[in-house]
């Protein structure tokens, strides 16, 4: 297996690469991403090479130099900086995708690239969130999401493509901060609190949203991508969910490690517009049943693996 992971800088690529690597062999995994300088970090442990999603031949030349066989295509543009730049989010998102799909039927590669609880909307019910219903998101990155589901139905419809991908829920990582994203505060807070002992908060205290821990969110797409393709019903949009909760309850769970954490609230009106529309929580049976998924962080458990990985981290800094 020769396996290109895009957009392998972002929060997820920048640990998914190294679980592969230890996997699958670090020659075996390539790393690739338009940013150059944060490839460099990459490339200690396995071959990085420069590139941009959005240019054919840039990447038709990596998949051909190294005889790639499966992509993770994570090269994306995260939503409150497309709701800010939504041309830039479509050329990346959109564009970028169809360009690997293309690539990915022209070589016979599997192809795995998430979507998110964005590609729901206001209409969609936001309790329990089934795997299929309404779709009509409000967000630039929600249209991306929804239209990227449907282009990778089409390529496994229509050429036999072998796509698949999960809806992914917040990701929170001890490793690596988020780049943009609405659920970006359940990162944050937890920096904030063992470095200042406090944290402003862009949402409301009660909203709600579905989240996962880094660990979790790689063993789903390795573990989807390594599923018997037989086995599977849905195909790009697997919802996949650990936990559900909103900046009061994680403020408080972090208090039974640091008490004097203290939490406030500045509200921004696009990232809580977008989290107003997203699902509470979601309905991830289809997962469970075809491949197997099964999380294994909470809120607790997870609370804890954070405040101590990046305690030691600060103390040795």
């Amino acid at each position: 297996m020769k396996v290109l992971v895009t957009g392998a800088a972002g929060q997820i690529g920048s640990e998914l690469i190294q679980a592969l690597r230890d996997r699958y062999g670090n020659q075996n995994v390539v790393a690739s991403d338009i940013n150059r300088e944060a490839g460099e970090k990459l490339s200690g442990s396995g071959p990085f090479e420069y590139g941009d999603c959005t240019r054919y031949e840039v990447m038709k030349e990596i998949i051909q130099n190294h005889g790639i066989t499966t992509i993770y295509h994570l090269a994306a543009i995260l939503s409150a900086v497309a709701e800010n730049n939504p041309q830039l989010a479509w050329n990346v998102n959109i564009n970028g995708l169809y360009v690997m799909l293309e690539l990915a039927r022209e070589f016979n590669s599997s192809l795995f690239t998430p979507s998110s609880i964005g590609a729901f909307g206001p209409t969609t019910p936001r309790n329990s969130t089934p795997q299929d219903t309404i779709q009509r998101p409000t967000s630039m990155y929600g249209v991306t999401k929804v239209s990227g589901e449907l282009l990778c139905d089409y390529y496994y419809q229509k050429f036999g493509v072998d796509t698949r991908g999960v809806r992914y829920p917040g990701i929170i990582s001890n490793v690596t901060l988020p780049g943009g994203g609405t659920t970006d505060y359940a990162v944050e807070i937890y920096y904030e609190a063992i470095r200042n002992k406090t944290y402003t908060c862009f949402l409301k205290e009660d909203s709600y949203l579905d989240m996962m821990y880094m660990p979790d969110a790689l063993n789903a797409a390795i573990l989807l991508m390594e599923t018997d393709s037989k086995k599977l019903k849905h195909r790009n949009a697997f919802n996949v969910t650990a936990m559900s909760f909103s900046p009061k309850e994680i403020s408080r769970e972090i208090q039974k490690h640091i008490p004097e954490f203290k939490i406030k609230y500045h509200i921004d009106p696009i990232r809580q517009g977008i989290a107003d529309s997203w699902p509470k929580s979601m309905d991830d049976s289809a997962a469970r049943m075809e491949w197997g998924w099964s999380p294994y962080y909470d809120l607790e458990k997870m609370t804890q693996d954070m405040i101590a990985v990046l305690k030691k981290r600060f103390q040795s800094s």
